[in-house]
């Protein structure tokens, strides 16, 4: 339940500040792809003989440099992946929506393309405030979720807390109790 708290504290930071969010998470990104590079070259030193070692390296070079790109202008970072993220709510959107109507015969189909609809409505509420929506649809969308997933882990360790107390029966003078 408390990192459930927290987690849902988090999300609450992410909604209220979705431009530091999405430029943290932009930062976030660069510092990864960085890594992703110093791995990519220590694995092709460490397997000396490995035909592929020029290869290995050069991906880590594009990783990395990749990266250094990323944390340099982490706004356009963050304008890219908005970008991004529109397209994949347009196209889960879409999926979703011909998924429901092929899940027609069976019970609550109307729910897909609910959440089809759902995820159409958000492409388009990013696409037309573009581009003023880079500055708050990534970390606003980041909070949400994690918001939701940490009250969802506070509902269920406290159904889990209630099911536990609920099973628990005092021992009786019939059980070998006192």
């Amino acid at each position: 339940m408390l990192v459930g708290g927290i987690i849902a504290v988090l999300g609450l930071l992410a909604i209220l500040f979705p431009y530091v969010t999405g430029v943290s998470l932009s930062l976030l990104l660069g510092i990864l792809a960085i890594v992703g590079g110093v791995v990519h070259v220590a694995s092709a030193f460490s397997a000396q003989g490995w035909k592929g070692f020029l290869w290995q390296v050069f991906l880590g070079v594009v990783y990395a440099g990749a990266g250094i790109i990323l944390m340099a202008n982490p706004v356009l970072t963050l304008a890219s992946v908005t970008i991004l993220l529109t397209a994949y709510f347009l196209v889960e959107g879409v999926v979703e929506i011909f998924m429901g109507f092929r899940l027609r015969p069976e019970s609550n189909w109307g729910w897909v393309i609910a959440s089809g609809v759902v995820s159409l409505l958000l492409a388009g509420l990013i696409w037309v405030n573009w581009p003023s929506s880079a500055a708050w649809a990534v970390g606003l969308l980041f909070g949400v979720g994690l918001l939701t997933n940490g009250v969802s882990m506070i509902l269920v360790a406290m159904g889990g807390r209630n099911a536990a107390q609920q099973t628990v029966t005092p021992p009786t003078s019939e059980t070998g109790g006192v």
